[in-house]
């Protein structure tokens, strides 16, 4: 699991010799394609940890349409913090877009390390920051930016995704449809040629 411990050791900054110590705050578990790790309807029991894989997270409107909210490629971390932290009920699905191996984090897998080792923590309070500043940024792309714009920025955050995932996950999460998605691709390709 040398992701998790890249994760724990250069991210966090949790000394080398006691990253083995945290993998009782974790479970390993293949999880296959198409396998949910959260449906609506149901309070997220963990964060989950993509060691290798990946997951997507989205919602479904009242016309059956998805809205794809995120992604996780490996080494990235996905969960409704709604659910988890405040015991609601999910909005969203967490679904394996490829067969992964996800680390089920326990919900106070932070708070275990913050009392182990305290300095890391700080490393954790700015990635949360990070977190939410992406969070904020993708709202107003949404609202602001053009669907080119949109996608270029897409291709910076998840470079090798266009490679993993079908054009309609990508078009979906741009807030597109796919024959948008289409012209956006060929119009970047003449203004290169």
């Amino acid at each position: 699991m040398e992701n998790i411990d890249y994760y724990l050791s250069e991210v966090l900054e949790i000394p080398k010799e006691a990253t083995a110590n945290c993998g009782a705050y974790y479970t390993m578990k293949p999880v296959k394609k198409g396998e949910f790790l959260l449906q609506e309807g149901e309070v997220c029991q963990s964060n989950y940890f993509v060691e290798k894989g990946l997951l997507r997270m989205y919602s479904l409107d009242k016309n059956g349409k998805e809205h794809i909210i995120q992604f996780a490629p490996e080494n990235w971390i996905m969960s409704d913090r709604s659910s988890l932290y405040f015991n609601e009920k999910s909005k969203y699905y967490i679904e394996a877009v490829e067969d992964s191996e996800i680390l089920f984090l326990t919900p106070d897998f932070f708070a275990n390390l913050k009392m182990q080792f305290p300095e890391s923590i700080a490393n954790n309070d700015l990635l949360l920051q990070k977190h939410i500043r992406g969070l904020q940024d993708r709202v107003n792309s949404l609202l602001a930016e053009t669907a080119e714009e949109r996608y270029l920025k897409f291709i910076r955050m998840y470079p090798d995704l266009l490679q993993r995932v079908p054009q309609w996950m990508v078009a979906s999460y741009l807030g597109i449809t796919p024959e948008s998605l289409s012209r956006v691709r060929k119009e970047l390709v003449k203004a290169k040629g």
